[in-house]
């Protein structure tokens, strides 16, 4: 099947009443190549930055303001292509991944077609959240550019801060809209449009382009006859969706709504549910880390070899980067956001916890070529994944036991770590955030060589 380089992620969106301890998560898996190292850094903040923006990879510009906020992101380890800065938390708390590629469809390209140098992936991150002190603040600011500018592609985007969380959908060239995730609820997307039914009179709980009822009434593009749904209007409906998209949903709502019922190929599983029990990050990054575990679809499992490669899982050679962004209810932004970092395959690598008020990150996660190298972060994981990958009856078990080891030294530093932060600001609280933050870093990468050379 033919999908373009930037197209596979998975998502994830947790509500805050819909979380066991009131958090607000989002989380996606990078997904483009098997071998196409990510970085991680902290950008400054400052009040004299770059006055504009240019693409390195099909020449969107626009202005920007000299003001701009400190920021985590994971870019690429070039920029010939582009950034892709994916996914951070700035300081104000606000937490953004970009993006969650999806498809439009013929009716609509051809009334709205996307524009060339609009803006991408690439630049969504780098030109939006270092601009924005809430996520309502990170929608407009990017619905506005891609009203004025247009956009080079069909794309979900997932913003949060620690008292709502909001999906962002681009229909086509210059039409998009936005839907809070409820309080109670959480959503799943795989490379589709998702949000249905749009309300107008609601813009608490939606944001759209000013002029996207006419425009879809102009050009006759509403196939039913009453309501405003974004997904039967603007996505698409086919066997691509069937066999690479709807399983990845059915799989998730089987795991957080297992009463539920549904066909794995269902195009009308809804976008927003209530789980049935509360969520944890944990079930976020058991989600982002799934393929299928306890149905015949599990390409590692015993079922029939046919069922095995029938769907594509959401955890998959092709990931570059897997996170979970998580805005906890504490009042300093640094402390509240944990950036959850798994570098390569999520199944195969560990999510470590970065706290969002960390001020630099460990030298192994700035570093790492296109060819294989010892002493970068994306390869360590990579590497040892490589290894356990055609062997996993042999060396699964050793796998899993380093991430069980690596995952309840992490939770129990992010609790030890929560109760000295409590009494701490400024100076004093990002140098402990950005101490423990590179210990369990540092941790995780001698752990993960140390299966490499027993494996």
């Amino acid at each position: 099947m033919s999908v373009s380089p930037y197209s596979a992620c998975t998502s994830i969106l947790i509500g805050k009443a819909a979380s066991v301890d009131g958090s607000v998560m989002i989380g996606r898996n990078e997904d483009s190549r098997p071998a196409w190292p990510k970085h991680f850094v902290v950008h400054p903040a400052t009040k004299d930055g770059q006055t504009s923006f240019e693409s390195t990879d099909n020449g969107f510009k626009m202005p920007l303001p000299k003001t701009a906020y400190k920021y985590t992101a994971t870019p690429e380890w070039t920029a010939k292509y582009g950034l892709f800065e994916e996914d951070g938390i700035n300081q104000y708390g606000v937490a953004m991944s970009a993006t969650e590629s999806t498809y439009a469809n013929d009716r609509v390209l051809a009334a709205d077609p996307l524009v060339k140098d609009g803006i991408g992936e690439e630049a969504m991150v780098t030109v939006t959240l270092p601009y924005v002190k809430t996520a309502r603040e990170g929608v407009r600011r990017l619905g506005t550019i891609v009203s004025h500018y247009g956009t080079s592609e069909a794309n979900g985007i997932l913003f949060a801060d620690r008292t709502e969380a909001w999906y962002f959908e681009t229909g086509s060239g210059h039409y998009w809209v936005a839907q809070r995730i409820p309080d109670d609820s959480y959503a799943v997307v795989a490379n589709q449009m998702a949000i249905q039914t749009v309300d107008f009179n609601d813009p608490a709980n939606f944001m759209w382009q000013p002029h996207i009822q006419e425009f879809v009434q102009q050009h006759s593009l509403n196939p039913q006859r009453s309501g405003f749904n974004f997904r039967e209007i603007f996505g698409t409906n086919n066997q691509m969706d069937a066999y690479y998209n709807l399983p990845r949903v059915w799989y998730g709502q089987k795991m957080f709504n297992p009463s539920t019922q549904q066909a794995t190929d269902s195009h009308v599983m809804p976008f927003i549910r209530q789980a049935e029990k509360l969520l944890s990050v944990e079930d976020a990054k058991a989600f982002l880390s799934s393929h299928f575990q306890e149905t015949a679809y599990d390409p590692i499992g015993s079922g029939d070899p046919v069922d095995r490669k029938r769907f594509r899982p959401v955890s998959l050679a092709t990931t570059q980067e897997s996170h979970v962004l998580q805005l906890r209810q504490y009042s300093q932004p640094g402390l509240s956001g944990i950036h959850w970092l798994a570098m390569g395959v999520a199944a195969q690598s560990v999510y470590v916890p970065f706290y969002a008020g960390i001020t630099e990150t460990p030298a192994d996660y700035q570093r790492g070529l296109e060819t294989y190298s010892p002493d970068s972060a994306y390869w360590v994981f990579k590497q040892a994944g490589v290894l356990v990958d055609p062997h996993y009856k042999q060396f699964g078990d050793q796998l899993k036991q380093t991430q069980k080891e690596l995952n309840q030294h992490f939770g129990r530093s992010v609790l030890q770590t929560d109760q000295q932060a409590k009494r701490l600001a400024g100076i004093e609280l990002s140098t402990l955030l950005t101490q423990e933050s590179t210990q369990n870093a540092e941790l995780a990468l001698k752990k993960y060589r140390e299966l490499s050379a027993e494996l």
